[in-house]
C-alpha cells in the first residue's frame, strides 16, 4: 500500500512537472519578447549616446568657430597694425633718403669750390 501511495505520488508529480512544461511556453514567449525589448532598448541608449556625442561635438565646433572669429579679427587688426608701421617706416626711409642726397648735394658742392 505504501508503494501504491510512493506511486500515486510519483505520477502526481510527474503529471505536475509535465503539466507545469507546458506552462512554460508562455513563458518563454514572454522572456523572448523581454529579450527583443532589451535589444530594442540598448539600441535606444547607444542612439541617445551618439546624439549626445554629436551635441557635445557641435557645441565643441561652435566654440572653436567662435574662438576662429575672435582669432581672425585680432589677426586683421594686427594686420592693419603692420600696414601702419610699414607706411611709419616707408616715410621714415624716404626722409633719410632725402637727408642723404641733401648731404651729397651740399658735400659736392663744397669740394667743387
Amino acid at each position: 500500500m505504501k508503494s501504491s501511495i510512493a506511486i500515486k505520488i510519483a505520477a502526481v508529480g510527474a503529471f505536475a512537472v509535465l503539466a507545469g512544461c507546458t506552462d512554460l511556453k508562455p513563458l518563454q514567449a514572454d522572456i523572448d519578447s523581454l529579450k527583443t525589448q532589451v535589444g530594442t532598448l540598448s539600441s535606444d541608449v547607444s542612439a541617445l549616446k551618439a546624439d549626445r556625442t554629436a551635441a557635445n561635438a557641435a557645441a565643441a565646433a561652435s566654440s572653436a568657430n567662435t574662438a576662429a572669429t575672435a582669432a581672425s579679427a585680432k589677426a586683421d587688426a594686427a594686420q592693419a597694425a603692420a600696414n601702419r608701421a610699414q607706411a611709419t617706416a616707408d616715410a621714415a626711409q624716404k626722409g633719410v633718403t632725402d637727408l642723404n642726397e641733401k648731404i651729397d648735394r651740399m658735400f659736392q658742392r663744397s669740394v667743387s669750390k
